[in-house]
């Protein structure tokens, strides 16, 4: 279960080469939101791309990953949805339910639902067949909602001052910018390594 004292917060984000499917996870202090660990797991993939089963692709580099991670997260936050999903079952709610972890959904777009009126705390519910499944937030002010939604072992009250805590700049949270950029260098160093295997070869 989350605790009440949160001590580390990680995020996971994942890249793809032509056959590679390349893990990334970022470690960071909660309270002062610094980068302690951080690991890349590669992974052939093997799912194809198909729309709202995207988590049937990412888990297995997401779970490689975490894996190699030597420090215990309190909660990860991921870049995609938990129950704000047509089948409630997104990327972050798949994500928890295998490590056993808390997880919250942190979407750049909503997948479903209605947005209402913001209040005075800078979010506003979204529904779908009249249920709360999530809520577009302003995390940081003057920039553009994110879309949070529990994804496994978290209230949604919680998980929205987690993200709010996380996001002390831009507009995404800093874990997942973080593991966003290391999944993207990662990916940079296999093409490069990929190309010069291809212009060795055709030399």
């Amino acid at each position: 279960m989350l605790p009440k004292e949160i001590r580390y917060v990680a995020a996971v984000d994942i890249a793809y080469t032509s056959e590679l499917s390349i893990g990334a996870a970022a470690v960071l202090d909660y309270d002062s939101l610094s980068l302690v660990e951080s690991k890349i797991a590669h992974v052939k993939t093997e799912f194809p791309y198909i729309p709202t089963l995207l988590s049937f692709r990412e888990i297995p580099p997401a779970v490689a990953v975490t894996k190699k991670l030597s420090l215990q997260p309190d909660v990860f936050l991921v870049d995609g949805q938990g129950i704000m999903h047509p089948y409630r079952f997104g990327f972050a709610s798949h994500l928890g339910l295998v490590l056993s972890m808390p997880t919250i959904g942190v979407a750049k777009s909503p997948l479903i639902g209605e947005v209402g009126e913001f209040n005075e705390e800078n979010w506003t519910p979204i529904t779908d067949k009249k249920e709360v499944v999530g809520v577009a937030l302003i995390a940081k002010k003057g920039k553009k909602p994110v879309y949070v939604s529990i994804g496994h072992m978290v209230s949604l009250k919680r998980a929205i001052a987690i993200v709010k805590h996380c996001t002390p700049r831009y507009r995404i949270s800093k874990p997942i910018r973080l593991a966003h950029s290391i999944a993207a260098y990662e990916k940079r160093k296999v093409q490069n390594s990929e190309l010069s295997m291809r212009e060795l070869s055709d030399a």
